[in-house]
């Protein structure tokens, strides 16, 4: 057996970043850029109001608590139109937010501190040079590198590049992914159980562990454990860039899919990794898929899925940040482990000022799907330690965003 670590590290060396495509800004949200994106123009492209008011001279309200400043109204301008005059010395433009600065004028005012008497405006207050203008380029210049290779495409990230004229990006492609799920106990969801038969959920569970991330993924339905059937099955899915299979990889006398693999020419990495729950993790590639065989118990197919695959696919995906984040925690329970593996514990989260504490989800059995349920994140006791106890800082990973209650 290997360690975590060793197996990830194996699995990420195969995971290599897919091909680019171009796509629309309402379908790249998710996406990894793969080309930089440049600024054409400047963003504001020109000096424009920040406010509804009047854009004046600073100078003219010098002074303009103590006494009454009156400016004759030259021209009034929406957004989207230019003044049809120069501003001069003692005039104001009446202009609206967005509005392009006039010539002439270098600041504006904003309405509420205004009033208009027929065809000339009092202002109440003394106005800064550049008060309430949105200078060009102040958000971005032109020639400016906005986006870079590697970042992920977020809402703020379509709106700078919406704003700047690029109705496509340049992204890596969104990885396929295929499952299937091996055994004759199973049935489908929709099927009534008989004698000595259990539901899949694997597939299920781990359909949705691709689609929270974004990926395009199929379920190609339950292999019998019959050779041909299997064989059949797995062929098919090669097609994709991976294959995940879960059950059958173990020792048993119907456990066909480590056989089968190597019978489809799948070039094997690694099998059995040093861990509690998902020793029996089988990983290989094959012209470009890669392939996993993930144990057939729930809680070991999604933790696999969560510290293997998962960083797979947002390597593939073309993202440079490929692991959550380690914290560190206090536990509030003894864990024992004199395995040679390291235990991953399900537990529950919270913090209390700036600690973060767990506890776990109760019984942490690999067919014990509930402990996944209540899990907030994943806590790693160390192999041959004898465990831990109460009390002790142990290291953690989040499953979930932390949200607080509005």
């Amino acid at each position: 057996m290997i360690t975590i670590e060793e197996a990830r590290t194996r699995v990420l060396a195969e995971a290599l970043p897919l091909a680019v495509e171009e796509r629309s800004l309402s379908d790249a949200v998710g996406s990894i850029l793969a080309e930089s994106v440049v600024a054409p123009h400047d963003v504001p492209p020109f000096h424009n109001s920040a406010m509804d008011g009047f854009a004046l001279l600073a100078a003219d309200t010098a002074g303009a608590e103590q006494r009454e400043v009156s400016l004759r109204i030259s021209d009034t301008v929406p957004a989207g139109h230019r003044a049809r005059v120069a501003l001069a010395a003692g005039e104001a433009i009446k202009i609206m937010t967005g509005a392009p600065l006039p010539e002439g004028a270098d600041a504006v005012v904003e309405v509420e501190v205004t009033e208009e008497v027929g065809d000339r405006v009092l202002v109440r207050r003394e106005v800064a040079h550049g008060e309430h203008v949105r200078r060009a380029g102040e958000d971005v210049t032109r020639g400016t590198t906005v986006l870079a290779p590697g970042d992920r495409v977020g809402a703020a990230e379509i709106g700078i590049a919406a704003s700047l004229g690029f109705p496509t990006l340049r992204v890596h492609r969104r990885p396929r992914v295929v499952i299937v799920a091996t055994g004759s106990e199973l049935v489908e969801v929709h099927e009534a159980i008989g004698p000595g038969q259990i539901r899949n959920s694997n597939s299920y569970s781990m359909e949705a562990q691709c689609r929270e991330l974004g990926v395009f993924v199929e379920r190609l339905g339950i292999a019998p454990d019959e050779y041909e059937a299997t064989r059949a099955l797995l062929k098919q899915g090669l097609s994709s860039d991976v294959l995940i299979t879960s059950g059958g990889v173990s020792v048993g006398e119907f456990d066909f899919v480590k056989e089968v693999q190597d019978d489809l020419g799948v070039e094997r990495r690694l099998w059995r990794v040093a861990m509690k729950p998902g020793k029996p993790l089988a990983f290989g590639v094959k012209d470009g898929c890669l392939v996993f065989g993930v144990p057939g118990n729930p809680v070991a197919a999604m933790v696999s899925f969560e510290l293997f695959i998962r960083p797979a696919l947002l390597r593939l995906m073309g993202h440079r940040r490929v692991l959550r984040p380690v914290y560190q925690a206090v536990m509030h329970e003894d864990l024992e482990n004199r395995h040679g593996r390291v235990h991953v514990v399900r537990v529950r989260a919270w913090r209390e000022g700036n600690t973060w504490h767990a506890s776990s989800t109760g019984p942490q059995g690999s067919g014990i799907l509930r402990s996944m349920v209540n899990a907030d994140g994943l806590v790693f006791v160390p192999a041959d330690t004898g465990g831990i106890r109460a009390g002790d800082t142990v290291e953690m990973t989040l499953l979930r965003e932390e949200y607080r209650e509005a």
